[in-house]
C-alpha cells in the first residue's frame, strides 16, 4: 500500500476521534506529572500533527466510529490480532482510499495544466512576447551585444524565479552575489532561452511546464505542472575550450 495513502488514512482515523471532542476546553487542564507523561504527550502530538497535514493533503472526508477507534488502539498496544473480517474490511477500504487519493491527483494535474496553457495563451498575444517553436516565451527587456552560449559552455547570470501569481521560489536577485550555470545542469527552458540570450541582455522569461519540472515538481517549492517565470540578466559568457 502506498506509504502516504497509509499515513491519510491514519490521519482520518485519529481525526474522526477528535471531532467527537467538542473542543480543547472540555478536555481538562493538561497536567503532566512525570517525564515520561511529557513524552507520551510529545509522541502523540507529534503523531497527530503529522497525520493530519496528510489527512488535508489527501482531502480524506470519512468519519469513523471513535469507539471502535478507541478500542482498537487498545487492543493493538496489547498486541490483539484482528481477525480475518477485520483484516479483509481494512484492505477493502485502503483499497478505496488509494483509488480516490489517485483519481484526486490526476484531477489536480489536469486543472494545473489547462491553468498554465490557458494563462501562456493569453500572456504570447501581448505584444512584445515571442513564442518559440517548444513553447517557450520571452520578451526582451535589454538586449546585449555579448556572445551567445552554446550547450556546452557556462554562463554567469542574475535571476529572480516566480510563479503565475507572482510568489517568488528562487533567485539571486536584488541582493545576491551572480550565480554560475552549465548550460547542461538547468531546467531545459533555460538550455534553450540562454543559447538565444547575447551576454548583457535582460529578458522576462516564461518557461512552460514541460520545459521546467513538469509532472514531477520539485521538492516542496515547486509544485508539479507549473508554469515559471523569470527575470533573467547574462552578465557573462565563459565559453568550453
Amino acid at each position: 500500500m502506498n506509504v502516504r495513502i497509509a499515513f491519510a488514512l491514519l490521519a482520518l482515523v485519529v481525526l474522526s476521534a477528535c471531532n467527537q471532542v467538542t473542543g480543547q476546553k472540555d478536555r481538562g487542564k493538561l497536567v503532566l506529572k512525570t517525564t515520561e507523561d511529557s513524552v507520551a504527550y510529545g509522541i502523540g502530538t507529534d503523531v497527530g500533527l503529522r497525520l493530519r497535514g496528510q489527512l488535508v493533503e489527501a482531502m480524506l472526508k470519512d468519519s469513523l466510529n471513535s469507539d471502535m477507534l478507541t478500542r482498537g488502539i487498545r487492543d493493538g498496544l496489547d498486541s490483539i490480532v484482528p481477525d480475518e473480517k477485520v483484516i479483509k474490511a481494512l484492505q477493502q477500504y485502503q483499497i478505496a482510499m488509494q483509488k480516490r487519493y489517485v483519481e484526486m491527483q490526476r484531477l489536480e494535474a489536469e486543472k494545473a495544466i489547462k491553468e498554465g496553457e490557458d494563462w501562456l495563451a493569453e500572456n504570447g498575444k501581448r505584444p512584445g512576447v515571442t513564442t518559440t517553436a517548444s513553447g517557450l516565451q520571452y520578451e526582451v527587456v535589454t538586449q546585449g551585444n555579448g556572445p551567445r552560449a552554446a550547450v556546452k559552455d557556462t554562463v554567469v547570470v542574475n535571476y529572480r524565479g516566480t510563479f503565475m501569481n507572482g510568489t517568488e521560489f528562487d533567485g539571486n536577485i536584488p541582493n545576491g552575489p551572480p550565480v554560475r550555470f552549465s548550460l547542461t545542469q538547468v531546467i531545459p527552458g533555460w538550455t534553450e532561452v540562454l543559447q538565444l540570450m547575447p551576454a548583457g541582455s535582460k529578458w522576462k522569461v516564461y518557461v512552460p511546464s514541460h520545459l521546467g519540472y513538469g509532472a514531477e515538481g520539485n521538492g516542496p517549492r515547486i509544485p508539479p505542472h507549473s508554469v515559471l517565470i523569470f527575470d533573467m540578466e547574462v552578465l557573462e559568457v565563459k565559453k568550453t575550450k
